[in-house]
């Protein structure tokens, strides 16, 4: 086994540890040490390599897999060249305690998968070659550990189809992205791929001014689409891919406790989008404490709703919550996806008590009190208007009897054919008497008018 060590010995500078040059200047102020390996008897990962390594190169060797914490003594290690191995194999956990590591290079392997969440060991991590290995398949959540990758060389692999995850990471949207834009440089060439949208989204994107990503090579050929096999993608007819647009039909709904609730959003994209639909954070209310202490369960996905699609390259959904509580208080997020990429829109629901109307029954009572006072009103008017009417019927009836006409006959014949006895009368007889004998009264009756006096009291 030969193992070659070279350490140069650099004069001290005022340079700040923490402030690097580019990776192709770097130096250290005291000593660089590399290790280079290219024995084609090695087998194995090496141990007795020196601690203070910054730059390991194991060449052309029969390593064959990578065990768990290969390179764990070698916390000051920053370049990592594995190339031209035999390697099959990685352990999630090889690069542990690789915290400075800058540059991982695994070119000419044969690998095919990758371990993409051991890139959390490598914080600091920029460059990563995976250059003509054997990689059929690139997952979706590949894209949640390659946020500080800013060379990636995906080239001379099997790959068919790009992520759409991907596409969000190195193409974000206006407002997605923190900070100034990242600026990467891929290599994507010498790959099978599927000429669809997502790969032609790369290519469209690559080619306008300011594109946040550079292609090493932008000869891309479709192997594998309908009559376009073997043709460059940048030939290829696929003008009708379009990233999917969300609109919700309302942005802010506030609605009563207990009431029943209904969030909708349509999507439009080519190919016709899938929707999902996620809450992601609750209200902060000030009385709502107890809710928010499951806030930690946010976001999640929701998986009772309701979409179709009406026509190509349309969809919409919706989401029905019944029996509002405050729980169900917060942002809902509206997400479309297609092969294009995604979008999403936020929906934001409030929920509001019902407070009881305390003057209601007092409405109530005066409408009535009004309501009897009125017929008292006309009851009074009425029982006026009858006494008046009486009295004026007494009067003349005195003027119409004759003074020789008796008793008998003023009680018995004139007063029913005059005077017949109307019902609505009857129902205020007791106070039309009391009034006819207080007008009566003080007015002195002759001898001779006696008959008229009894044959008004008869009739009332």
């Amino acid at each position: 086994m030969e193992i070659r060590i070279s350490k140069e010995q650099k004069r001290p500078t005022t340079l700040d540890p923490n402030d690097f040059p580019p990776l192709s200047q770097q130096f250290w102020p005291y000593r660089f040490v590399m290790v280079q390996c290219s024995d084609p008897g090695i087998s194995a990962v090496p141990i007795n390599v020196p601690a203070d390594t910054v730059k390991l190169r194991l060449e052309k060797t029969l390593i064959s897999r990578v065990p768990r914490a290969a390179f764990f003594n070698l916390s000051e290690l920053r370049f990592l060249w594995l190339t031209y191995n035999s390697i099959t194999s990685i352990h999630p956990s090889s690069f542990v305690n690789l915290k400075t590591l800058r540059e991982l290079r695994l070119d000419g392997n044969f690998l095919t998968s990758f371990p993409w969440e051991g890139l959390r060991d490598m914080p600091r991590l920029q460059t990563l070659g995976l250059h003509n290995n054997r990689l059929s398949i690139l997952p979706a959540h590949a894209a949640l550990f390659l946020l500080n990758i800013t060379y990636l060389d995906l080239s001379s692999n099997r790959l068919t189809i790009l992520p759409a995850e991907l596409l969000d990471l190195w193409f974000p949207l206006p407002g997605q992205q923190d900070g100034p834009v990242q600026r990467r440089i891929l290599g994507l060439h010498d790959n099978p791929w599927l000429c669809d949208c997502q790969i032609s989204m790369v290519m469209s994107l690559s080619m306008s001014v300011g594109s946040p990503v550079v292609l090493m090579d932008q000869l891309l050929i479709c192997s594998r689409a309908l009559g376009q096999s073997g043709v460059l993608l940048t030939q290829a007819e696929l003008s009708r891919c379009m990233r999917p647009s969300v609109q919700p039909a309302a942005t802010r709904v506030i609605s009563p406790l207990g009431s029943n609730v209904i969030l909708r959003c349509d999507a439009t994209g080519y190919p016709t989008p899938t929707l999902t639909w996620i809450k992601t954070s609750a209200y902060a209310d000030c009385c709502q404490d107890n809710i928010l202490a499951n806030s930690d369960q946010l976001p999640r996905n929701l998986e009772s709703f309701l979409q179709e699609s009406p026509r190509v390259g349309v969809r919409w959904s919706i989401i029905t919550l019944n029996g509002l509580s405050y729980k169900d208080a917060g942002e809902y997020r509206c997400q479309a996806r297609n092969m294009a990429g995604i979008s999403e829109a936020p929906i934001k629901l409030k929920v509001v008590g019902v407070t009881r109307l305390s003057r209601l029954p007092k409405r109530k009572s005066q409408k009535t009190s009004t309501k009897s006072s009125s017929k008292q009103r006309k009851a009074n008017q009425t029982t006026t208007t009858t006494n008046t009417a009486s009295t004026k019927e007494n009067q003349r009836l005195q003027n119409m009897i004759p003074p020789s006409i008796n008793k008998t006959q003023t009680s018995s014949n004139v007063v029913p054919k005059l005077f017949p006895v109307d019902k609505r009368r009857k129902m205020n007889s007791s106070d039309v008497k009391k009034k006819t004998q207080t007008s009566i009264k003080p007015t002195p009756v002759p001898p001779e008018n006696s008959a008229t006096a009894l044959s008004s009291e008869t009739f009332v």
